[in-house]
Order: C-alpha cells, then sequence, then structure tokens
C-alpha cells in the first residue's frame, strides 16, 4: 500500500472577518438583456427578410447589412446573458 503525503498545515491562519455571502444580483443579469437579445435578432431576421419582400428594395443591400449589425448586437448581448 502507498503511503498517505504528509498534510502541512498552512502558515495562513483563518482570518477573523466574516466575509459576507454575493448577493443573487451578482450572478444574475437584469430581466432586460435576455429580451433585448431576442429583439436585436428578431429585427435582425425581419430586415434581412424585407431585403426579399419588399419590391422596393430590390436593387439594394442595405437590408442585409443593417440585418446583420442587430444580429450581431443580438449575439454581443447574449454574451452578456449570465
Amino acid at each position: 500500500m502507498a503511503k498517505e503525503a504528509p498534510h502541512h498545515e498552512s502558515s495562513i491562519g483563518q482570518s477573523s472577518r466574516y466575509t459576507p455571502p454575493t448577493p443573487k444580483e451578482h450572478y444574475e443579469s437584469p430581466k432586460w438583456v435576455p429580451i433585448m437579445m431576442a429583439v436585436f435578432i428578431g429585427l435582425g431576421a425581419l430586415s434581412i427578410l424585407s431585403r426579399y419582400l419588399i419590391p422596393s428594395f430590390n436593387n439594394t443591400n442595405t437590408p442585409v447589412l443593417v440585418g446583420l449589425c442587430f444580429m450581431l448586437a443580438g449575439l454581443f448581448t447574449a454574451t452578456k446573458w449570465k
């Protein structure tokens, strides 16, 4: 049988200070973060679809660019969601 390694006492004693628990709000995102994410992604999808559904946008790619920007904003917002 293998011997167990000896345990050394820590040279740092336990602190006598009380550390309060971290509040729940610190770990959770506000409720508006996932809502804003969904709105950005939805606006991006609608903007890209408008390029193909509205006849006046047939000659321009601006709605696609705007839609991609909205979708990137939604993706950025998704990274902030905890």
